[in-house]
């Protein structure tokens, strides 16, 4: 987005079961193999706060805040690249991109998965009374990101892949290994 970008984040987004958490570590274990400076933050952590805090309802705020504080640590140690999951990442490469302190690279990827991917996901990770929650959670984030990402986010569909082959293709969307990323 910015050619006189200092820094560069790879926002991976999609709903819940897509495999945004599984895809980021094979990413970075990628980018390790080829010896890529990077770090790896998980977003869905940044705001399991609760109560949400007076006055930020959908935790935007303290997403962002905490995410500066985070990337703040990685760019005092010489990191110029994060990779970024979270459900809405794709929707908020502002919010990211301030955290980060401006003049950022942004690469966003949209993860995308059918129902019955999705349903067989969740129904592996999830335990207890969250399964029929994350579930419709899930197909709403689904219609949400779809509608709303923006023309220069790249979707990768994860159905009937593996894990590896996915990474690879995010990967491929970054330049990061090819040297085309600058």
């Amino acid at each position: 987005m910015n050619s006189f970008a200092t820094q560069e984040v790879l926002l991976i987004g999609g709903r819940a079961g897509v495999g945004k958490s599984t895809t980021g570590y094979e990413v970075s274990r990628l980018l390790r193999a080829a010896s890529v400076s990077h770090c790896l933050i998980e977003g869905d952590n940044l705001d399991e706060v609760h109560p949400a805090p007076e006055g930020d309802p959908h935790r935007s705020r303290i997403t962002e805040r905490n995410l500066a504080a985070v990337w703040a640590n990685y760019a005092a140690l010489g990191h110029r690249r994060l990779i970024y999951t979270n459900t809405v990442s794709v929707l908020e490469s502002e919010l990211v991109t301030r955290a980060m302190g401006g003049r950022t690279r942004v690469v966003g990827v949209l993860l995308m998965a059918g129902d019955a991917t999705v349903a067989a996901r969740l129904g592996a990770r999830e335990r207890g009374s969250g399964l029929a929650e994350e579930t419709v959670r899930s197909a709403r984030g689904a219609r949400l990101l779809e509608r709303e990402a923006a023309g220069w986010v790249v979707k990768v569909t994860t159905d009937g892949k593996g894990v590896v082959e996915v990474a690879r293709e995010v990967v491929a969307a970054t330049g990061w290994l090819d040297g085309s990323s600058r």
